[in-house]
């Protein structure tokens, strides 16, 4: 019997390094864009985080350089002149001067709800470098000691460009120039320096007349003031005795909210504004932090022993909407 021999069926040739095929490729892809995916989230996740570490670090920095400013200058100041003190007759707190952004609304009568911190100008300002302070505007080696009616000397009532009394209006047209707090009682001159209230509003010595302690003598009745021997002589509003009148005015270092930049406005002792000599319309505006978002600033009742003041700073960045806040308490003039 013959047999048959049985040929096995040709072999595929194995081809050294083949490729990928078509299925393997895309399932291949598949994993790839997984793991991509999955890597690019925990990077993202990554620089937010670092991104919003920035922005706190920044806006602390900020904020705290606000502060420091701030009480720095409360601290070495020898007046508070807003907040005012509340007073009774009104149905809003202008010890408490609060703005947001948004804005928030008003209280009581008050038609706009603003912040303001404003104390007179600390000795250690000399911007001229002359080495008088600046706040001496009679260069006698005194602060403050010759006030005009018009105590700020700024031709307008209260402080200005400035809502003193917090009822929603800068500069009330219906005010005098003399109208140093700028109230609604439309009175100057009608709390003089005597450490009473005079006018029943809660503060003291707010409103002085052109002769401070309105007794009708310049300087103080019966006194020597100025030490050249001769009691009272000269004008009545010559406050120091020193034959000059109205000479030293308080000049407010003014710290506001605009738009969301807290600034700073600072006499300075050069004509600025380039009309009638040095006054205090004459000052320069620095902008010390911005993306603030609430500005809070409450003269704090103690007994009236001394003036303490609480600040709130908020600020917000628009970037990431991470924000910081910061409140603290100073004395005023604590640091002299």
């Amino acid at each position: 019997m013959n047999s048959i021999a049985t040929i096995p069926p040709p072999q595929r040739p194995v081809i050294a390094g083949r490729g990928f095929t078509y299925v393997e490729m895309m399932l291949a892809l598949a994993i790839a864009a997984l793991i991509v995916a999955g890597l690019s989230g925990v990077v993202g996740q990554a620089l937010q985080s670092q991104d919003a570490v920035t922005q706190s670090n920044r806006l602390t920095r900020d904020a705290r350089f606000a502060m420091q400013r701030m009480l720095q200058s409360i601290g070495h100041s020898r007046r508070l002149l807003l907040p005012e003190v509340d007073d009774p007759a009104t149905n809003y707190p202008e010890n408490i001067r609060e703005q947001t952004l948004p804005p928030s609304p008003p209280i009581g009568d008050s038609t706009l709800a603003t912040a303001v911190l404003a104390v007179t100008l600390p000795a250690y300002f000399d911007l001229d470098g002359n080495g008088i302070p600046d706040a001496d505007n009679d260069g006698d080696g005194l602060l403050d000691e010759d006030l005009p009616a018009d105590s700020h000397k700024d031709f307008g009532p209260g402080i200005y460009l400035i809502d003193d009394d917090g009822n929603g209006i800068t500069d009330y047209i219906l005010s005098p120039d003399g109208d140093d707090d700028e109230s609604n009682d439309l009175s100057q001159g009608e709390d003089p320096v005597n450490n009473i209230d005079d006018d029943g509003d809660g503060s003291i010595d707010e409103d002085p007349p052109a002769d401070m302690n309105a007794d009708g003598c310049p300087g103080i009745c019966g006194v020597d003031d100025d030490g050249d021997g001769l009691l009272d002589e000269g004008d009545s509003a010559d406050d120091d005795e020193d034959g000059f009148v109205d000479e030293d005015w308080y000049d407010p270092l003014v710290f506001y909210l605009a738009s969301g930049v807290l600034k700073m406005r600072q006499p300075v002792p050069w004509d600025q504004t380039g009309t009638n000599g040095i006054t205090g319309r004459d000052y320069i505006i620095s902008d010390i932090a911005e993306n603030v978002t609430r500005f809070r600033v409450e003269r704090l009742d103690n007994g009236g022993t001394f003036d303490i003041v609480e600040i709130t700073l908020e600020l917000t960045s628009p970037l990431t909407g991470e924000s910081v806040s910061l409140q603290t308490q100073v004395r005023l003039g604590g640091a002299l």
